[in-house]
């Protein structure tokens, strides 16, 4: 019988938390025409023209702020549930960032020397995008060709619903809620060009009513179809109201229209409408980095309070909680019929 393995890759994080660190993570990373999907030249222009001269110096402090003795929040728990989980299924798991290291090559290299000769892709994310699983996807490809190994694949899938996932993701936000807590999902946003094109009929994206809810052909690989399946499969596991809970998209960059409404924007609505005791989940990320222990629990704590809030609470991510290493493993065996 073939060796299995599994290649879990995460989009990525710089090496350190300096200007110069966050330059190259942001030229890898913002030049994928899987990213900005716009023509080369452009996209180019936008990258290092603008964003690439500005963007590293603002946001290198926003890493050292959150930057762990072991390094980069993302990268720690993500190696983390990489060991726990090949402690649990007693399979080879070796993580490979999407963007720096470390790379999707070193991984698959890892897990050749390991004997590996079945190989499972497994992107870390519950909602399927083209900035993220896509591309993700076919840079293991990629690699895999440059390398010139042949392993039979197979492909971890989207887990938007799956109770897999789900059940351990309740119960990291039930004991942070109560009948005056107000429950926000914040996910990360997309432009709309991206769920547009993810319509395989042209003619569903928001041109049908509730057409994020209702589970359709044409949105079997939508990104905010799947967000919007996780919230209602979490509200409904809590038997939450509907005023209790509200969804958003955090992490816009650049000119183009996005998801909305925005974080900023539903968090400030909800501190005029008397919303005073908060507790904000991101289900889009499983291991916390920037965009949840920077962004979410400073960025936009301070907002919300300055906005008249009283109390807000971040949900930590899944990381290597145990229930959710447990459904992680189960996905995984799932995956590869074993």
């Amino acid at each position: 019988m073939a060796k299995n393995g599994v290649l879990m890759m995460n989009i990525g994080t710089p090496d350190e938390p300096s200007v110069d660190s966050v330059r190259e993570y942001l030229r890898e990373f913002l030049l994928d025409p899987d990213v900005i999907d716009i023509p080369a030249p452009l996209r180019h222009l936008l990258v290092r023209g603008i964003i690439l001269r500005t963007r590293p110096r603002k946001i290198a402090p926003n890493y050292s702020s959150i930057w762990m003795e072991e390094g980069s929040p993302l990268r720690v728990y993500t190696q983390r549930m990489a060991s726990s989980l090949e402690e649990n299924i007693a399979i080879p798991c070796e993580v490979g960032m999407r963007y720096g290291n470390p790379s999707i090559e070193q991984a698959l290299q890892n897990l050749r020397k390991r004997g590996v000769e079945r190989v499972l892709l497994a992107p870390l994310f519950p909602h399927h995008a083209q900035a993220t699983t896509e591309s993700s996807l076919k840079h293991a490809y990629k690699q895999l060709q440059k390398m010139e190994w042949y392993p039979e694949t197979l492909e971890l899938g989207h887990f938007e619903d799956d109770p897999s996932f789900i059940t351990p993701l309740k119960n990291s936000i039930r004991p942070h809620i109560d009948e005056g807590t107000h429950l926000l999902f914040s996910y990360h946003g997309l432009p709309l060009s991206h769920i547009y094109r993810a319509d395989k009929s042209g003619s569903h994206c928001q041109k049908v009513g509730e057409c994020c809810s209702i589970p359709t052909e044409a949105n079997s690989s939508c990104y905010a179809h799947h967000c919007t399946m996780t919230t209602l499969a979490v509200v409904k596991a809590l038997g939450l109201s509907d005023k209790s809970w509200s969804q958003s998209y955090q992490s816009r960059i650049g000119p183009v229209k996005w998801l909305r409404p925005s974080t900023k924007e539903k968090v400030d609505q909800l501190a005029h409408q008397g919303i005073k005791n908060l507790v904000i989940v991101s289900p889009a990320f499983l291991a916390d980095g920037l965009e949840t222990l920077e962004e979410l629990d400073m960025e936009i704590r301070e907002q919300f309070m300055e906005a008249g809030g009283e109390e807000m609470h971040l949900v930590s991510c899944l990381n290597d909680n145990p229930d959710w290493i447990d459904g992680l493993a189960d996905l995984v065996r799932s995956a590869l019929n074993v």
